[in-house]
């Protein structure tokens, strides 16, 4: 079985819109696309260049065609983007002329690819497709980048609601700009008790 492993660059309020760019996505007249760019500094780019190795990718329609319009031609800061298998969930999109793109409608469909043998899948952006997968228990690892701001609006890696589910720290740090990167692994039911007993 593969694993679904969800990367996030994230805000202490939990957005993930439009982390590297400012004409990114400005859906929902979003005006802070690079927010991320301040924080940039050699071990936040060690801990960056460690998460672009090569993978298959899941990706949301949006997303998809972001990088679609980019990576093709980029691909020597990223080893491996277009070998890589992009799964595209997509009710309306059903081609592209990105190699190794293949199209995707259901959970059922995502169920399938994580059955199946191969390498680990990696979902960047794509923050609806995050949300259907947390409500489907089908992230199994996350790998967030967490940043020292507030934005208040924007799209959210936690909107609508996951399921409880709780996750154990597998690896953390803190670079010296004040992003804390954390990677957590999916750990079983939520446990409750009485604190201090």
């Amino acid at each position: 079985m593969r694993k679904i492993i969800v990367l996030s660059m994230i805000t202490l309020d939990g957005v993930i819109q439009a982390p590297g760019g400012p004409e990114e996505d400005t859906s929902g007249g979003f005006k802070y696309g690079g927010w991320t760019a301040p924080y940039e500094d050699e071990v936040y780019d060690k801990v960056l260049e460690k998460e672009l190795t090569p993978a298959d990718y899941l990706l949301g329609r949006k997303t998809f065609e972001i990088w679609a319009d980019y990576w093709p031609e980029h691909a020597d800061f990223w080893p491996g983007i277009n070998e890589g298998t992009k799964y595209v969930f997509s009710k309306t999109m059903k081609k592209s002329d990105w190699k190794n793109s293949v199209f995707i409608k259901s959970v059922a469909d995502i169920k399938k690819i994580k059955n199946s043998a191969g390498s680990d899948i990696h979902v960047w952006g794509s923050g609806k497709l995050i949300q259907l997968l947390f409500k489907n228990d089908l992230v199994d690892e996350l790998r967030l980048k967490i940043h020292p701001l507030t934005l208040g609006k924007g799209k959210k890696l936690f909107d609508n609601g996951p399921i409880p589910a709780a996750f154990t720290l597998t690896e953390s740090i803190v670079t010296p700009g004040g992003v804390i990167v954390a990677n957590y692994k999916r750990a079983g039911e939520v446990k409750t008790g009485n604190v201090g007993t």
